[in-house]
């Protein structure tokens, strides 16, 4: 007897694989559109506002805050109401939130928002990856759900284009940015109305009925005779009730699980201290604001082409060798950003860095959902990205006192140091390229 998620996995990719893709990928290129907007006014306010260094850190981190908490709570959401209801909620939230955040008088008020915005970005990203890798044919999921991360540097090229042409045209200029973030409520809308539901999660709760009408209009799509009623598999209510949640640390799970969350601590801390403070770093050498944008500008036109070589090389090397080698990449490109001096060497190695990093960021949420059983796949990645959230806290507020401490070098090197061991715990994971998600 064929699953349901046998006829989906077997299937070519069609319209309708594209259709969810792009839908998931406007909220992702969304999302990262809000993260790094914050860079940019965080370089603005210090100069209006006359910020502290630590300010600057608390503005830098706070979101990480709420995307630590939201991370975790949308995994375990999205798999008891659904991965598109937690979606559409989440790009509700920090849509409003944001929007709200370009009216701030203070920095007090500025913190909270950026709290609230946290948490809606935090559930969202998880559920967004689980959801189009439990759509995505086997033979091509991988490669799918890197292109989905694509739409990251989509919107961190938008962010960098808004911070470059908006931000400093006047002092609301930064309020003119963050407003565009109120785009995100409105799409909800789309995500709630326009994307279909996890096939394995309606199964999960005994809504086969739905299930089976999403696995037939994609296999009308791509010209596949349906499978015969009596032919179906069905699962019980009893059945569905009786049948174990599991926990990601199961014996039979907890060394992916450690090796996973040390991936993901280490990457968060290097992405985040690098990107998060890159335009202030760049003034604090002495560059103005507008170049200090600008070179922000190019080194993150560099994310594009590293997607687009992760996306081919998870199918050709796999998924954990890809992470590894773009990780120890970004390891050496951390450290020669560290020793740069000139504007040539800093745009080239801020590239270089911007290329590895994006493309392990690709390969780490096309692995992630392949590591764990439908019951807890959204608690196993969310999980992952909370405890990653963490480093994402930590490491905007230590880049001042390493900053002190020993300057570019210190900084980058330890970035470098991070990214070395989030390659090593990369190289552990199990191999799944290839294979059907698990059910149980």
């Amino acid at each position: 007897m064929t699953t349901r998620t046998q006829r989906l996995h077997a299937l070519p990719f069609t319209g309708r694989h594209r259709r969810l893709l792009t839908g998931s990928g406007v909220g992702w290129a969304l999302d990262a559109m809000d993260v790094g907007l914050i860079s940019f006014v965080m370089a603005a306010l210090a100069v209006q506002w006359d910020l502290s260094s630590t300010q600057l850190s608390w503005i830098g981190s706070i979101g990480f805050v709420g995307m630590a908490i939201g991370a975790s709570l949308g995994g375990l959401l999205a798999d008891r109401i659904g991965r598109r209801q937690v979606f559409a909620a989440t790009l509700l939230v920090y849509g409003l939130a944001t929007g709200a955040a370009a009216l701030s008088t203070s920095v007090a008020m500025l913190i909270v928002l950026r709290f609230v915005v946290g948490l809606g970005l935090g559930a969202e990203l998880p559920v967004a990856s689980t959801l189009v890798s439990e759509f995505a044919p086997r033979k091509v999921r991988g490669r799918v759900v890197v292109a989905l991360e694509a739409f990251w540097a989509v919107g961190w090229l938008l962010a960098a284009l808004i911070g470059y042409f908006v931000v400093p045209t006047s002092d609301n200029g930064w309020r003119w940015a963050l407003a565009v973030g109120l785009v995100p409520a409105a799409y909800a809308l789309v995500v709630r109305f326009g994307l279909p539901e996890s096939v394995r999660y309606l199964e999960s709760r005994g809504r086969h009925a739905e299930a089976e009408a999403i696995v037939r209009d994609y296999e009308q799509s791509a010209g596949v005779t349906s499978v015969p009623e009596d032919e179906q598999p069905v699962r019980t209510v009893a059945e569905v009730e009786r049948a174990p949640r599991g926990s990601v640390w199961a014996p039979n799970l907890r060394r992916r699980t450690a090796a996973l969350w040390i991936v993901w601590f280490g990457i968060n801390f290097s992405y985040y201290g690098a990107f998060i403070w890159l335009p202030s770093l760049l003034v604090a050498q002495g560059f103005d604001l507008v170049t200090s944008f600008g070179y922000t500008l190019l080194i993150t036109l560099a994310q594009l082409p590293g997607y687009g070589v992760a996306a081919w090389l998870i199918e050709v090397w796999g998924r954990r060798l890809t992470l590894g080698v773009f990780l120890a990449g970004s390891a050496v490109s951390a450290g020669l950003f560290g020793l740069a001096e000139t504007p040539g060497t800093i745009v080239a190695a801020g590239m270089a860095l911007s290329f590895f990093n994006l493309g392990a960021w690709g390969a780490l949420y096309a692995i992630g959902p392949e590591l764990y059983p439908t019951p807890v796949r959204g608690a196993g990645t969310g999980s992952a990205a909370a405890f990653g959230r963490l480093a994402s806290i930590i490491a905007p507020l230590l880049v001042p006192v390493l900053l002190g401490a020993g300057g570019n070098g210190l900084v980058f090197g330890a970035f470098a140091a991070s990214f070395v061991v989030a390659a090593l715990a990369a190289f552990t994971l199990p191999e799944r390229a290839g294979t059907v998600l698990d059910e149980r």
